[in-house]
């Protein structure tokens, strides 16, 4: 998502109270347990909302909450509720999710971010587009943010799947679970300490609600980086 006017400037004019830390704010009570992940970390006081479970976690976005950059290098928007879980960057990952967003506004998203700082980070995201179309969406972030717009996907939920070989980084979607489509493959140049994050957020909305399920975190890259199997 890019290019959203109801606020102009930094991150201090945003409507909703902004957090962005280099390092992630500790929760204040115990962590999130889900799927056996616990997520012991949060950007702008995000929690599990009610409907979480074991294997089953619901992330709710107030209004107007987003993370982007714009290219101008000044505006930006961080209110974005995001629960975080740490990742060894140093050694190879693949998380997979599936991720059921309301997608009522444009937008509207729910999504899944590899966390390194407040100027650096990366977002995979299932999102209503300007022609109100569910469609798969990335972001990297460098100081500012690009922003592409992937594949429509005309379903409810999306599956997403991000990999490492502690070299490459790929991002995968899938319909079904089974069949996955590249979406964006490049060089994995982050630190060494990076935070796996879960987020829902409705930049120009009265707030969204996205479920995450089918949580998976293995040790090993995808064996196939074109693939994403």
């Amino acid at each position: 998502m890019s290019l959203v006017r109801w606020v102009v400037g930094g991150c201090a004019a945003l409507a909703a109270p902004c957090v962005l830390l280099a390092e992630p704010a500790a929760g204040t009570s115990a962590p999130v347990v889900v799927a056996g992940l616990a997520f012991d970390r949060a950007l702008n006081g995000a929690t599990a909302a009610p409907g979480s479970g074991r294997d089953r976690l619901v992330i709710e976005s107030g209004e107007k909450t987003d993370f982007f950059r714009e290219t101008d290098g000044v505006t930006s928007y961080g209110n974005a509720p995001v629960l975080l879980t740490g990742i060894d960057n140093t050694r190879p990952f693949t998380f997979t999710t599936r991720v059921t967003p309301d997608l009522a506004q444009t937008y509207d998203a729910g999504a899944l971010y590899l966390w390194s700082d407040e100027a650096t980070w990366l977002k995979f995201a299932f999102e209503r587009d300007e022609n109100g179309r569910s469609r798969i969406v990335t972001v990297r972030t460098r100081g500012t943010s690009d922003d592409n717009n992937h594949d429509v996907l005309a379903a409810r939920s999306a599956f997403l799947r991000v990999s490492s070989d502690t070299r490459s980084l790929g991002f995968y979607y899938s319909g079904d679970g089974r069949t996955w489509q590249l979406v964006r493959v490049f060089r994995n140049d982050y630190p060494a300490r990076l935070w796996l994050g879960l987020s829902a957020q409705s930049p120009l909305g009265r707030g969204n609600r996205a479920v995450f399920s089918s949580l998976r975190l293995t040790g090993q890259s995808v064996a196939d980086f074109r693939k994403g199997e």
